[in-house]
This record gives structure tokens, sequence and C-alpha cells, in this order.
């Protein structure tokens, strides 16, 4: 993942640990990639209640990737998992997600009735935490618990750009444009296929080079 071992003495090095890992995050939760299915599902709730069922539904998906984050090691070992596996596993993930997010239309993905205020499903899982953000969360932590508290703060900033853009979603399609709002997530799923790519080549070479 680009990330180092060992102690961070320098904060400019923290800081950078911090941003690697939240465009990480960022580029796997894809909220600028999600505007269609944002806009699509609030059109069934009143005005006044977006920002509150928005604030919810990130709430709602912090916990249960924090709470992957935090047993990642215990779920690890009960499942019997080599760290090398899981990055496999994940960098498999991130390429279908990406692809998707290249080819495929975003308000297509998932659906959802239009006349119910939505509940967990779809906004909070599996849209934001989804397989291949636990998936991410469960390898950051496994690989480098001694920088969990590096990952819990770029996993809360993520989450809260996630929520903005959840509750101003309309307004930034109007204001950019469809078209626009597809180019990015193209853009990103570009950027994702190529980190998908580094965890699977890096998981392999584990594995055959670095068995113990």
């Amino acid at each position: 993942l680009g990330l180092g071992n060992g102690p961070v003495s320098d904060p400019l090095q923290l800081v950078l640990y911090l941003l690697i890992a939240f465009v990480l995050l960022l580029l796997v939760l894809d909220p600028f990639g999600s505007l269609p299915i944002f806009v699509a599902v609030f059109k069934g709730v009143a005005p006044e209640r977006r920002t509150r069922v928005a604030v919810r539904e990130v709430l709602i998906a912090f916990c249960v990737l924090l709470g992957f984050m935090l047993s990642g090691e215990g779920f690890l070992r009960l499942m019997h998992l080599s760290e090398r596996s899981l990055e496999v596993a994940g960098g498999v993930i991130l390429m279908i997600i990406a692809i998707r997010m290249i080819f495929a239309s975003g308000g297509e993905i998932y659906a959802t009735d239009a006349e119910r205020e939505p509940m967990i499903f779809p906004l909070a899982v599996p849209l934001l935490a989804g397989p291949s953000a636990m998936a991410t969360v469960l390898l950051l932590a496994s690989r480098q618990p001694e920088r969990l508290a590096y990952w819990i703060g770029a996993l809360t900033l993520a989450m809260l750009v996630c929520g903005a853009v959840m509750v101003l979603a309309e307004p930034i399609r109007r204001l950019i444009g469809s078209q626009m709002v597809n180019a990015i997530e193209k853009l990103m799923g570009l950027v994702l296929t190529a980190i998908a790519v580094e965890m699977v080549l890096a998981g392999l070479k584990r594995y055959f080079f670095d068995p113990s």
C-alpha cells in the first residue's frame, strides 16, 4: 500500500501516512462516483430530513468499518487467514469495483424503492461499507496494527467527506453537471485499478518470496 513499517517520529511523515490512507479510503468509498445513487435515493426523502438521514447512514457505515478495523487481527486468526491471502483478495475486490467505476453507470448499481426512506441499505451498506472498504480497513489494521490511530483518523476524515458529499449531492450535481460526475468517477476508477494491481502483486510477492 506504499506504507512503510516501524515507528514514526517525523511529524511530516505522520501527515504523509494519514494522507496516503485517507486518499486510499476515499478512492475505495468513492463518494463522488456515488453521486447519482445519492441523488436517486434521496428523491424519496423529505428535504428537511435529508441531512439527518445522511448523518445516520454515515455513522452506521463508520461503525461497521471501525468494527472491521478493530477486529481485523482477531478475525484473521479466527478464520485461519493469512495477510497475504487477504491482500490478494482485497486487490481482486478493488479491481472489480474499479472496473465497475470505469464501465458501469453508478445510478444503475443499487435499485431502491424511491418512496421509502433508506435505512442501512443501500447507503450505509453496501454503498459505503461495502466489501472493498471492509477488506481495505481490515488489511490496513492487520498489516500495521501499531498505526491503528492513524488509520482511524484517515477513516474518520474519509467518512466526513462522504457525509458532506451525500448531504450536498443534488447541489454538486447541478453545479458540475452529470458528465463531469461521470468523468470524475472514471478517473478515480483508473487510479483505483492501479492500487488494486499493486495490492495483488504485493500479496503474491509475499506469498512466493516471503512465506514466513
